[in-house]
């Protein structure tokens, strides 16, 4: 059963050549909406497993998105949420990142390389991943207090790759370093931030959750 997608976005060729991009890569696009409240408003029936959307629509282009998927996550706290920006909106990532089960990405637009990293990226998200750009996280990371103090420098590149939704190989490869050395830190920053094992799929991302939270 392929995986039901639906797209908001005011910019009628964006929407569009997201809808024909995620056909082709053999998602069912169910619905796409120009703006986030017609997205709300129909959410109970078109019964999504991914939404796609940008983070400032109509009618006052600031924030209309990121709260959608908020509300949307509160409604239906297993459907995948995929942020597509041109801005970072520190506010409410954290409170996105926070909730609900599913998978959660939040990615820039001009960042985005190829068609085929935004399918990764959707794929990866629809499996209950998660996928942040290097500069969302930046930006959670740099906007509160430094709380990583009993981290070393080392543990902080790899919980930022971690973040990005790296597997440990592929930490190791950036760093070039060994894979046992990834899992020695990774383990290492668990203990750090207080995290027990609980054998969720999201474990990585609780890291950086966990850093968030405790800094208000």
């Amino acid at each position: 059963m392929s995986t039901r997608v639906v797209v908001a976005d005011d910019s009628v060729l964006l929407r569009e050549g997201l809808v024909r991009v995620l056909d082709e890569a053999g998602f069912d696009v169910v619905a796409s909406y120009g703006n986030a409240d017609d997205l709300l408003a129909e959410l109970g029936a078109t019964t999504p497993d991914l939404v796609v959307l940008d983070v400032r629509m109509p009618p006052t282009f600031r924030d209309e998105g990121v709260r959608a998927a908020i509300r949307a996550r509160a409604e239906m706290p297993r459907v995948g949420i995929l942020l597509l920006s041109q801005y970072v909106e520190v506010a409410y990532a954290q409170e996105l990142l926070s909730a609900g089960e599913g998978g959660v990405g939040y990615l820039l637009k001009d960042r985005v390389a190829s068609l085929s990293e935004l399918k990764d990226a959707v794929q990866r998200i629809a499996a209950g991943g998660t996928v942040l750009d290097p500069e969302v996280v930046a930006q959670l990371l740099g906007r509160r207090h430094n709380p990583l103090s009993t981290l070393t420098p080392r543990e902080r590149e790899v919980m930022a790759l971690m973040a990005e939704g790296r597997t440990n190989s592929a930490i190791a490869s950036a760093l070039v370093i060994g894979t046992g050395a990834v899992e020695k830190n990774v383990t290492s920053i668990f203990q750090k931030l207080g995290l027990d094992d609980s054998g969720t799929d999201h474990r990585r991302v609780l890291a950086v959750l966990a850093w968030l939270q405790r800094q208000e």
